[in-house]
C-alpha cells in the first residue's frame, strides 16, 4: 500500500500545515503502510493556460515537474493533501496543481482511491478541508476524512490536531485496506462522472483521447 502526503506550505520543516500531513502519514505507517512527502514549493508546476491540450491528446504543453507529480498520485494508493489557508483559499501552489488536473477530474482518474485534507489556518482551517474535499470527489476518490488547526489559538490547537492526524492515517489505512465504500459520496461522484461524459461525448472530435478513455471503459 503507496500513500503520498502533498504540501503546498512554504515554511518547509517549520510548517505547522507539514506537521498534519506528516502525521497521517506516520499513522499510516504505523500499520505498514509505504509512504511518501513531497513538498509542492520545490516543484515546478507552471500555471494551466486552458489550452485543453491533454483533453485531446492526453499530454500536457507545458514540460515540468507536474507529469511526475502525476505519476506518484496515480501510483498512489492513498494520498493527503495539505494546504495552509490564504485568503479563504489553498496556496497558489496547491491551486496551481489543481488547476492542471482538469483532465484527472474529466477521467476521474483516481476512482478507487482514498484519500484525506489537512490544513492550518489564522481563523478557519475548515475552507480549505471543504475545498480538497471537494475536488478529490471530482478526481474520483473517496474522503476518508480531514483534519485542521486555527494556529492563533496557540501550540495545543496543533498539538491537538496532530494526534487526530495520526488517528486519521490509520483510518485511511483501514478504508484502502477494506476498499470501504462511502454510499453519499459515491453517490456524488457518479453525478460528477455522468456530466463529466455528457461534456466528453458532446466535444467528442475535438477532446478525443477523453474519449476514447471512456470508450475503452466502456462507460459509464
Amino acid at each position: 500500500m503507496k500513500i503520498l502526503g502533498i504540501c503546498a506550505s512554504p515554511n518547509g520543516k517549520k510548517s505547522q500545515t507539514r506537521r498534519l500531513v506528516q502525521g497521517v502519514l506516520d499513522g499510516a505507517a504505523s500499520c505498514g503502510a509505504e509512504v511518501e512527502f513531497v513538498d509542492l514549493c520545490r516543484l515546478k508546476i507552471e500555471f494551466c493556460i486552458g489550452c485543453r491540450k491533454c483533453f485531446d491528446t492526453g499530454s500536457c504543453f507545458f514540460k515540468d515537474d507536474y507529469q511526475g507529480l502525476l505519476d506518484k498520485m496515480l501510483a498512489a494508493d492513498g494520498m493527503v493533501w495539505g494546504s495552509p489557508n490564504y485568503s479563504f483559499c489553498v496556496r497558489a501552489q496547491m491551486k496551481a496543481l489543481i488547476d492542471r488536473m482538469a483532465d484527472v477530474i474529466h477521467l476521474q482518474s483516481f476512482d478507487g482511491k482514498y484519500c484525506c485534507a489537512a490544513a492550518t489556518g489564522g481563523r478557519d482551517d475548515t475552507v480549505i478541508t471543504r475545498y480538497l474535499s471537494m475536488n478529490f470527489l471530482d478526481f474520483g476518490a473517496y474522503v476518508t476524512g480531514t483534519v485542521g488547526a486555527v494556529v492563533t489559538q496557540g501550540p495545543q490547537a496543533v498539538d491537538a490536531a496532530e494526534q487526530t492526524a495520526l488517528a486519521l492515517g490509520k483510518a485511511l489505512y483501514a478504508d484502502i485496506r477494506d476498499k470501504r465504500s462511502f454510499f453519499d459520496q459515491r453517490k456524488d461522484i457518479e453525478k460528477n462522472r455522468h456530466e463529466f461524459q455528457a461534456k466528453i461525448r458532446a466535444a467528442k472530435d475535438v477532446w478525443r483521447n477523453q474519449y476514447a478513455y471512456w470508450e475503452a471503459r466502456g462507460w459509464p
